[in-house]
């Protein structure tokens, strides 16, 4: 498997770039979803509580601060089609295509990890599964569709035993 995700930090210190963690859960998302062969990535940007503001009022006219942002890509039924296609273009050679990117504001994390009453890491992870699978099609707006986002998410969780 290759590199499945890149980190860009905007405002963020490097010593809080949490490069093991991210690979780590950005990895098992792939693998899960049986996309780890596919040559799919994900760009990840740490950011702070002003930046990641300003992203959402720009990209969707909401004027305030959030924990995550997915942009993605591709169309649910487009990531199925690479479920069954080769990664391989015509010439031979692999072709890596990003999924699409989150956005994560690390102090909003620090906090809701102290809110919630869990570690960082595991609300670091589960802001990096939750993003995913909104990359992947997934939303939460019908209670049906939350249920099966939310059955995803503690999946990927779980197999990395990264608990409440």
């Amino acid at each position: 498997m290759g590199k499945t995700s890149e980190i860009v930090l905007n405002g963020v210190d490097e010593k809080d770039s949490n490069e093991v963690l991210i690979e780590k859960v950005i990895d098992k998302c792939f693998e899960i979803e049986n996309l780890d062969e596919k040559k799919l990535y994900v760009s990840i940007t740490l950011t702070i509580p002003e930046e990641i503001r300003k992203i959402n009022k720009k990209y969707r006219n909401i004027d305030k601060e959030t924990d995550v942002l997915s942009f993605p890509i591709f169309e649910k039924e487009d990531i199925e089609n690479f479920r069954k296609k080769s990664s391989k273009s015509s010439n031979g050679e692999f072709i890596q295509e990003v999924l699409g990117d989150i956005i994560i504001s690390i102090p909003r994390v620090e906090k809701q990890a102290e809110e919630y009453g869990h570690s960082f890491e595991r609300e670091l992870s589960y802001m990096l599964v939750h993003g995913f699978y909104h990359l992947m099609g997934y939303d939460h707006i019908e209670e049906q569709d939350k249920e099966l986002m939310r059955e995803k998410e503690e999946k990927v969780l779980k197999s990395l035993a990264i608990n409440r």
